[in-house]
């Protein structure tokens, strides 16, 4: 019996041995694997630093930021890489919204519950719909729509559109006639008013405002074509974003006509609505890639996507080192 119980024993110790050495090989394995991936973020940690958000909504537009920021430090958010770190003087936090109006409200209210957020600075590129503005030019505009909030409407025996209870404020392309959104703030819960048009910061557009006569943006790309002239700062105004991509000459000549809009994307609205709400400051950069369809021939994107890119990039880097100096959303 006793000779048995030992062999039992031992076998028993052996096994755990081995279960411990193992474990412990995996332990080192795993943090050889992920010492430099990004940390996952739960939602109860929360980074106490004041920091402005540096949002784009795809690759290209970000890549200019990720460059030249200064510390970075990588952590994953809702599925989505956030960059902490300095840039222009400014605590930042450097992330993609994603395309769409859905993917950027998800996600900027993402970082919004994880960080110290004092001010959303969005930046990338977007459609051309103002007339007089150019491929290249920088548009910042001191307010938002969300100019596809619509409702669709009946149509009659006579041809013509029954709306129901709804307005038609904002007049109608076809059987769309665009809405305001109803919303609530913090501070007021469950208090529902309509808005159509979200204002960026007034002290940051001023900003703005200071950093369009210091910069020198660019007419050339490294690779590819020159812009027709040298792009120029549009600071006031107003621009839609929906959930569309327009490349249409009907639907953007109306566009014009109903929201004397200079641009037009499928972000800046949705996270001016998020920051209206929460109320953080807001404002966007958006450098003409393409005329939404009011050009010859095809989209003008795949030519002039980079160096629209990079100099919405430049105008926002700009904007940074002096808001450090001002110390407006200050840290």
């Amino acid at each position: 019996m006793y000779p048995k119980r030992n062999i039992f024993g031992r076998l028993f110790h052996a096994i755990s041995g081995k279960f411990v050495l193992f474990g412990i090989l995996l332990l080192i394995c795993c943090l050889l694997g992920f010492q430099n991936a990004p940390v996952v973020i739960s939602s109860s940690e929360i980074d106490a630093t004041p920091r402005l958000a540096i949002i784009s909504a795809f690759q290209p537009e970000e890549d200019a930021f990720l460059s030249v920021v200064q510390g970075a430090k990588r952590y994953q958010v809702n599925g989505r890489t956030v960059t902490m770190g300095k840039l222009g003087g400014r605590n930042v936090v450097i992330f993609l919204s994603g395309t769409s109006m859905v993917n950027a409200a998800m996600n900027t209210q993402a970082v919004l519950d994880h960080f110290h957020i004092t001010g959303i600075v969005f930046s990338g590129v977007a459609g051309g719909v103002n007339p007089s503005l150019h491929i290249g030019d920088v548009v910042v505009p001191q307010a938002w729509a969300e100019y596809q909030e619509q409702v669709f409407a009946r149509e009659t025996f006579d041809h013509s559109w029954d709306v129901g209870y709804h307005s038609r404020q904002y007049g109608n392309y076809g059987m769309m006639f665009p809405q305001a959104a109803r919303i609530t703030r913090v501070g007021s819960p469950d208090q529902e008013s309509e808005q159509f048009w979200f204002a960026a910061d007034p002290n940051l557009l001023k900003i703005a405002r200071q950093a369009a006569q210091q910069v020198q943006l660019d007419r050339c790309p490294t690779l590819g074509p020159c812009l027709a002239q040298l792009p120029r700062v549009i600071v006031g105004g107003r621009g839609v974003s929906g959930a569309t991509f327009v490349d249409n000459a009907a639907y953007r000549q109306w566009v014009w006509n109903t929201f004397q809009a200079d641009a037009l994307d499928m972000e800046s609205a949705a996270v001016a609505h998020v920051a209206y709400t929460s109320g953080v400051p807001f404002i966007a950069f958006r450098s003409l890639s393409d005329l939404a369809g009011g050009g010859p021939g095809s989209n003008e994107i795949p030519m002039f996507l980079m160096v629209a890119a990079n100099n919405s990039s430049k105008l926002v880097i700009e904007f940074l080192k002096l808001s450090a100096e001002s110390g407006i959303t200050g840290e």
